[in-house]
């Protein structure tokens, strides 16, 4: 469980974030969503440490993370996987090796030990046999299960995904959904979603945050999203054809 206490974050006079309480539960698809410019991409970048908040502190399981000791801060950074827009694997290495990276990392394992981790993980998101291969070599879908696969090889009990869904076509970022929601239950994993996805906000939005100009302006589940009394939200929602048809069913 991740817990966001009265967070305020400013970028010279521009409050981006604006006293945001919030909590993300363990083993759910917690969902940030908000259009751009809203705080969104800030308050997962203070969750992960890339930022101080100006006020307020994340705490992990009760740990207190922000402006705390560095070294607690590595610690619990030890227990995060993220999954980068667009994957962010590392051209210069093949997947076994952009798989194998956090473990090289962070961990006294054994190649051998390294490598039945590796095969586990390319196993878990189908990608059973492509060690060797260049990243050149992966589709779009590949890459991003790739990089969920390299997310999780250090087994994390706090799993980010930014935009996890960019790029893809809308059968292949279904596959995404389904992938991160199964890995999120059967490992027990506090997931943090930022994105932009109407799909994946109904498909697996298990909790929803909705920001709106800095403030954490709605908070509910795929169940109640669609109905909700919320005119902002709503704006959100249905702002292209297909959405407001499917608001007039």
């Amino acid at each position: 469980m991740i817990k966001v206490e009265n967070i305020t974050k400013k970028f010279g006079e521009k409050v981006v974030l604006d006293d945001v309480t919030v909590t993300f539960e363990r083993g759910k698809t917690n969902l940030i969503i908000g259009q751009s410019g809203s705080g969104k991409t800030v308050l997962m970048k203070i969750c992960t440490g890339l930022f101080d908040p100006d006020n307020g502190n994340v705490s992990f399981d009760n740990r207190p993370f922000s402006n705390t000791k560095e070294k607690r801060r590595i610690d619990i950074r030890k227990e995060m996987g993220v999954l980068f827009q667009g994957g962010a694997l590392f051209d210069s290495m093949n997947v076994e090796e952009n798989v194998m990276f956090p473990l090289n990392m962070f961990t006294d394992m054994s190649y051998e030990e390294k490598l039945e981790r590796v095969n586990f993980c390319l196993n878990r998101v189908n990608l059973s046999g492509i060690n060797k291969l260049a990243t050149s070599e992966l589709s779009g879908g590949m890459m991003k299960r790739v990089a969920i696969a390299r997310a999780i090889s250090n087994s994390p009990k706090y799993l980010f995904c930014d935009e996890p869904n960019s790029g893809l076509d809308p059968m292949t970022a279904e596959l995404i959904d389904d992938l991160i929601k199964e890995i999120t239950e059967e490992y027990n994993i506090t997931t943090v979603i930022n994105t932009h996805d109407i799909n994946s906000v109904i498909k697996i939005g298990q909790t929803i945050n909705f920001i709106y100009k800095g403030k954490l302006w709605w908070r509910g589940d795929n169940k109640s999203v669609m109905k909700a009394d919320n005119r902002e939200l709503n704006d959100f929602l249905f702002s292209t054809e297909l959405t407001k048809r499917i608001k007039l069913v």
